[in-house]
């Protein structure tokens, strides 16, 4: 722990990334495979499991510091992190006994096992645990075990010091680093091993973690110029294959040795979790790995991204389930065919190589449509129906492109043209501060909509007084009285110096503090953009949006003018297809 904690300290206190690449590589070389396994699977973005509840460790905290609740939540809204905060308010200790424990003796002997003790024996061992460390220690330990660490370095930079302290190609650590960071198993020193090894004649041979790894995904980039700049940048569309953007889980179908395997983006192993597929997957020949996508699917056309979220993250998949949220696998790409690596071939190759493919599938298989036009402004006037259709626009894929790794135009070229966000505007009535640099910044915004249209200012300004003397929100239904509903939250889309301006005046209008949060009198608009919304029981609005963000401040707009809950509702009707997806 004290060599990881070293190397996190020289991480995060750099920006340059030969300095970052340089301190990486000195870890890899003092570091055993066991902890260097570890230490690799959270630099690269795995998740530790919380093994303690943040309630839990808060309260011992204030045991171990004397510090009362009330002024450990005011130290907690000033630093913005629970880590942190704990690490500042224990006591130092003079007297700490170094205790040389690798990273991997903490993770699998010591903080696993605290999820299965009782309270009390947890609390014991927590405390002590924090007494073995300095204040760097005890932030990374609290981390750990409240689930919740990040580091400031790329899983990209990660790889690259793996290559070059390997002294192999970085494409092929890439590779062999796919599924490394998946929860359900847990990094071991064999694992790191096979990552760093020189060069091996068969990549797809031995035990099934091998068998079934899959490749790195390749991620497109959105198109950063305007249609109208389509010919003179992107040439004709007879050089291009164009298919409809879909939004479910992109996926990798594994078969290989008579096993099946299916890996989402954020590599994590997900076979158990669609059983319809990995059967639909067994009917294809050994030596096949597939690109596509997982959508929910019925009568021809795609269902809304919430009834696929029906599906995510559990563990046993009912009848009920099954019936309610149908699922296919949407081929897009063929990656891997009778063993052998497609990457390579152009996109129009691997295409038809993916149509012989889908000839033979069977059910739960649908192959990616691809759009036909003309020219530019047919697409584009496609493109105008992907609302209606359940998609998110269309996906652009030169015919010579291979197929990279990542989101690297050197390896390829990929473009998504997505349609326009929806937007609403909306009120702030609620804010909380921000994580690392924003910290000390309220930025993390709670957003409302009116339940119906007030009919003037004054009659705004009457709600906005009652919420301003504390006057709880009228009961009954929501059209009923005039008030502010809140739908949605989001913490990015503004800029560094628009940030500080909407600080100074949420300090200024606060009207009450709940913890971390702070409710504030309603005074600014904003002009909210989502890519997609659904009705939700869980909301008191009834409604979720997707991927909300800040398009803009509206300065220009009085409250009384932002957008209403039916408005919001509206929108519900464009989300929806209207008819099946057809290729055109």
């Amino acid at each position: 722990m004290k060599r990881f904690a070293q190397l996190f300290n020289e991480l995060d206190c750099s920006t340059a990334t030969l300095d970052k690449v340089a301190a990486l590589k000195r870890y890899f070389a003092d570091a055993n495979a066991a902890d260097a396994a570890w230490a690799t699977y959270f630099l690269a973005g795995g998740k530790p499991r919380q093994v303690v509840k943040t309630a839990e460790l808060r309260a011992l905290a204030g045991e171990l510091s004397n510090v009362p609740e009330w002024l450990f939540d005011e130290c907690y809204q000033t630093v913005g992190d629970l880590a942190e905060t704990i690490a500042l308010v224990l006591p130092e200790r003079s007297d700490i006994e170094t205790v040389e424990i690798g990273l991997a003796d903490w993770i699998e002997h010591r903080l696993l096992p605290l999820r299965a003790m009782e309270t009390l024996q947890r609390a014991e061992k927590v405390c002590g645990y924090w007494s073995e460390l300095d204040s760097t220690g005890r932030f990374l330990l609290t981390k750990l075990i409240a689930g919740g660490f990040r580091v400031g370095v790329s899983k990209l930079l990660v790889q690259r010091a793996l290559a070059e302290h390997g002294g192999i190609d970085a494409k092929r650590v890439a590779e062999r680093m796919m599924g490394f960071t998946d929860r359900t198993r847990a990094p071991t020193a064999a694992a790191f091993s096979r990552i760093i090894r020189g060069e091996m004649t068969n990549e797809n041979g031995g035990d099934d973690e091998v068998i079934g790894q899959p490749y790195p995904f390749f991620l497109a980039h959105q198109i950063p110029f305007a249609s109208d700049e389509f010919d003179g940048k992107l040439g004709t569309p007879e050089q291009w294959i164009v298919e409809w953007k879909y939004d479910g889980i992109r996926a990798q179908v594994v078969k290989r040795r008579g096993m099946v395997f299916i890996w989402s983006r954020g590599e994590e192993l997900i076979t158990d979790r669609f059983p319809e597929l990995a059967l639909m997957a067994n009917a294809l020949d050994d030596g096949t790995v597939l690109d596509g996508e997982i959508l929910a699917w019925r009568n021809g056309a795609p269902l809304p991204f919430s009834v696929l979220q029906q599906r995510i993250g559990r563990k046993t998949i009912s009848k009920k389930v099954l019936a309610d949220a149908p699922v296919i696998f949407m081929a897009y790409d063929a990656l891997e065919l009778d063993g052998h690596d497609q990457r390579d071939a152009p996109q129009a190759g691997r295409s038809a190589a993916l149509a012989a493919v889908a000839n033979r599938a069977p059910a739960h298989f649908a192959l990616s449509p691809q759009v036909l036009g003309q020219s530019w402004g047919e697409l584009k006037a496609l493109r105008e129906e992907s609302r209606e259709r359940g998609v998110e626009g269309l996906m652009l894929k030169h015919r010579d492109a291979r197929y990279g790794s990542g989101r690297t135009k050197a390896d390829g070229t990929w473009w998504k043209w997505k349609i326009e966000p929806m937007s609403i505007d909306c009120v702030l009535i609620y804010a909380q501060a921000g994580h690392g640099r924003r910290a000390s910044l309220y930025t993390d915004y709670t957003f409302a909509v009116w339940s119906r249209a007030p009919q003037n200012a004054e009659a705004a300004a009457e709600v906005v007084d009652a919420i301003v003397s504390g006057k709880p929100a009228p009961s009954g239904p929501l059209e009923a009285t005039l008030q502010l509903v809140p739908f949605a939250k989001a913490y990015s889309g503004l800029t560094d110096a628009e940030f500080k301006r909407i600080d100074a005046a949420i300090r200024k209008t606060t009207l009450n503090k709940f913890g971390p949060v702070r409710s504030v009198k309603p005074s600014l608009v904003f002009e909210l953009g989502f890519e997609g919304i659904n009705q939700s029981a869980r909301h008191k609005s009834g409604i979720a949006v997707r991927f909300p963000r800040m398009l803009r401040i509206r300065a220009d707009k009085p409250i009384h003018e932002a957008n209403t809950l039916a408005e919001l509702r509206a929108l519900l009707r464009l989300q929806a297809p209207q008819s099946p997806i057809r290729g055109q």
